[in-house]
Order: C-alpha cells, then structure tokens, then sequence
C-alpha cells in the first residue's frame, strides 16, 4: 500500500493497528522526495539520517506503549523556522552557512509530539514574495503546473504536501504566506489568531531567538484535510514558555457549532481595491453554494463589516512599519525622503506601505488605535455571524516572475494588470486585526489549477472556521493529488 498521501491522522490509526511503521512511512517520504523532487524543489533542506533515527525510537515508542500526537508520523518544516543542525538563511546567500543552536518553539513542540522531521522547506528571499525562489536553494515550482509558482513564503511546505512529501507541515504567513501557497497547491492551512503559537525561533538570521512576537505575522500549521489542521495547531498552540507561558494556560473555546445548517456565514467575492478573477469568484460561489444547500444561513453582504479599503490600507502600513525597523540607516533616509512626496491617491497600497516603513512611533499608536477600531467592529460582525468566506487572492497561480523589482511586476486579472503588491488586499483582511483563517480547496480553475478560499473566524475562536472547513471538507471534497 502506497501510504505518502494519507491524512496524519488516517496514518496514526494504521500506526496504532501494526499496519505499518514509522520507518516504513519515513522510508517511503524519502524514496518520494528523492525521486520527485528534482521537478518541485520544495524540500531545500534534507534530514534523512536523523528522520529515520526519529523513525526508529518512535516505533520503538509505540511499541513500548507511549502515545503521543503525531507519534512516528513524517512531516515537513519551513526553512525560516530553526532547527537545530540545520542551516536558517530565509533564501539570504550571506547566511547560507547559518547554523541555530536551538530550536524554534514550534519545532520542539513538533518533536516532543514525536512527528519525524524529513528536512526543511523552501522559501524567498527574506520571506518577502508569493513565490519560493532564492540564490542559495532556487525555484520551488508548482506540482500541477511547473511553469507557475508554488507560492510563497510557505511555498516550499504547500508544494511539499502536495506531493507526497510527508503529511503535515508547518510554515507562517503575515501577507498570506500560510493561505497563498495553499490556495496555489490545492492543500489546507491556518492562520491562527495573531499570538496564539509562540514564535521564538522563526527569525532571520544572525538575529537571536527572543520571545518576542512581531506585529501581524503567526506561524501555523499546513496540511491536507481540515482534521489534520487542528491536530497540528494543538500540537502548536501555546504561550511561550519564557513570557505568558509563565502565568497563562491555553484554553480555547470550542466550535460554535458541530453542523453545517447551525452556521451563520458572510459570503464576500468583491473588493473595493482589486478584481476577483472569475476562477476565483467561482470557488467562492462553489463553497457559497454548499453552505446553502447544507442548511446555512448565507448573506451576501452587511453594514456590519468594516471598511474594506481602510482595512487594506492600515494593514500595509503597519505591515510596511514592521517592515521598516529592520532596514538600514542610510536606506531609512532615503524612504523617508520617498515618503514625504505628495502622493494624491491615498487608496494606493504601495504608498501606504512606504508610509508605514517610516512611521514615528505616534503614528504608530495611532494606527494601532485604529486597528483597535476595527477589532470592535470585528467582534460586532461575529455576534451575527459565525465566519466569513472570502478569496485568498484574486488568481490561481501564476507563471514565475523574478524580477528583481516587485513594484514593477503585475498581475493579471482576466486581461486586466493590476500592481503586484496588491494581492496582498485579501490576505490582510483578516491579518490586521489578527483574527485566524482557514484556506480550504475550493476546485479547479478552467485549466486545472486549484482554488482555495478562506474562513475567517472570531478572534481565539480557531476551532469555529477549522469545524467549518472540515464540513465543507465533506460537503465539496478536499485535496487531490495532481495528476
């Protein structure tokens, strides 16, 4: 039996009942990957000796009575995460000898579950595209058609899943890094409420690992069914155990509901500041249609939600803010130069993020106030409603663009070029306010691309958009392997 695309949690039931081991599995995800993915390059990074150690004392584990979560089960990291032994360079050539002393939090949480790490994933340069493409590791190309991106920045790990290559793993997103690249490979992620999975040790390098969560972006978990999702995010899950770890135990409230016909649902396909394309809006219409005809209670629309054009906007400045504490003194300058030229169109989102990069610290406390604002609104929303379906992006995925300038690419929306950084308008609205999302496989595009959608929830309340995916998992089918 071929095991390399079953669930995690379908692969513990057979781990459980003798029908296989853990070095059979890991075996298997290595013959995989070395036969298949000189094609994809999504997995930069091996650990193959120390897999099939971790593969040995799992099922020696088993055998001797232990249980744990994901107990001999082959997974995946993102190449930003440190790994002990492993080098960290996010896709930098200047640290592509880089090696961490210690793990990242979630990748000891990983192992102390007794998941196999089969080696790291690949990423873009500073983690900054929605491509996988770097000087040190190169192209990561899309398992359904090699001429287009996996996505990014958790391209390598959307990829990896997509073929085979282990059942779970685990990446981050502030700009849509966990949904983008699932929406481009056909696979399942989350987006968890912002602060809910400690992130010490997803930092670039040479930077040390301190317990310090930086504005907007999470790390999460990848997978290929919606099951499989909250088993990884509760392995995640947690303070950090240097900070709130100290005083705080995680205790997140249930799903709202266990039914499809109990839900509430906001159905949104539009966007005051990009186009939908029409593979899209299809996907969203395929998941909007399933909700009806399970029983739920769909609206197209509300007074409730709150400015979409303002949330895009406050999102890429305090994207650009988080962004601009890490650039050099003398480029500073310059953007700040930059950003004082008048600019008459206050809807751009390039603009908006270079005024973030150079925001004072009151500008600063100012947007935090506003996106305040909008948490309250946000909450208001979630006492009607239980979710939101909305688009990821607005296009399957697209053919490979390096070039080297992201202001000068653009993207195309059925015949319509629109700036490239403002794929970002989706993906922000539910990651300024810090709320979790669930990009789920929504079917195929006219050429066979797949299409996700997302789920955002209510903040902390993770569990309501997962229970939603896993239904809709049901009701409109999951991951299918290309063909």
């Amino acid at each position: 039996m071929e095991w390399s695309f079953l669930s995690a949690e379908a692969l513990t039931a057979a781990l459980r009942a003798g029908e296989v081991t853990s070095v059979e599995l890991t075996d298997e995800a290595i013959v995989r990957i070395e036969r298949d993915d000189k094609a994809i390059n999504a997995i930069c990074v091996s650990d193959f000796d120390r897999a099939r150690a971790a593969a040995r004392w799992a099922d020696e584990a088993r055998a001797s009575g232990e249980e744990r979560p994901l107990l001999g089960i082959p997974v995946t990291v993102k190449e930003s995460y440190n790994v002990a032994g492993l080098p960290t360079t996010w896709g930098m050539p200047q640290y592509a000898s880089y090696l961490p002393a210690e793990d990242a939090v979630a990748v000891s949480r990983l192992k102390a579950s007794g998941a196999v790490i089969l080696g790291k994933t690949n990423v873009p340069f500073m983690l900054q595209d929605w491509q996988s493409f770097n000087e040190i590791y190169g192209t990561t190309n899309n398992p359904w058609d090699h001429g287009r991106t996996a996505g990014g920045s958790s391209g390598g790990s959307a990829a990896a899943l997509a073929s085979g290559f282990g059942a779970l793993s685990i990446g981050s997103d502030i700009a849509g890094s966990l949904r983008n690249p699932a929406h481009f490979c056909g696979v399942y992620a989350h987006k968890p409420t912002f602060g809910l999975v400690a992130s010490r040790g997803m930092v670039p390098p040479p930077a040390p690992a301190l317990p310090v969560e930086g504005d907007l972006g999470v790390c999460g978990p990848m997978a290929r069914t919606a099951r499989d999702l909250a088993l990884l995010l509760d392995v995640m899950a947690g303070p950090d155990a240097l900070t709130l770890g100290v005083g705080y135990d995680l205790a997140l409230p249930p799903a709202r509901h266990q039914r499809l016909c109990d839900f509430r649902v906001l159905v949104l396909d539009e966007h005051p500041l990009i186009a939908t394309g029409s593979a899209v809006r299809a996907g969203v219409n395929r998941v909007a249609d399933a909700l009806v005809d399970g029983g739920a209670s769909v609206e197209r629309q509300s007074p409730l939600l709150p400015d979409m054009t303002e949330a895009a906007t406050l999102y890429m400045q305090l994207m650009g803010s988080s962004q601009g504490a890490r650039i050099p003194a003398e480029k500073y300058e310059q953007l700040r130069s930059l950003a004082a030229e008048p600019n008459a169109d206050d809807q751009d989102l390039s603009a908006a993020r270079l005024r973030g990069m150079v925001f004072s610290h009151r500008e600063w406390i100012e947007a935090d106030i506003r996106r305040e604002l909008h948490r309250r609104s946000w909450r208001q929303l979630f006492a009607d409603f239980d979710a939101v379906v909305c688009p990821i992006t607005s296009v399957p995925a697209f053919a490979h663009d390096h070039t080297p300038d992201l202001a000068e690419r653009r993207i195309d929306i059925d015949g319509v070029e629109y700036p490239y950084i403002d794929q970002a308008a989706w993906a922000g609205l539910a990651t300024m306010p810090g709320l979790p999302a669930t990009a789920i496989p929504a079917g195929r595009s006219p050429d066979g691309l797949p299409v996700g959608v997302q789920l955002i929830g209510p903040m902390y309340e993770d569990y309501t958009p997962l229970r939603l995916a896993e239904l809709l998992e049901s009701a409109i089918g999951g991951f299918q392997a290309p063909a």
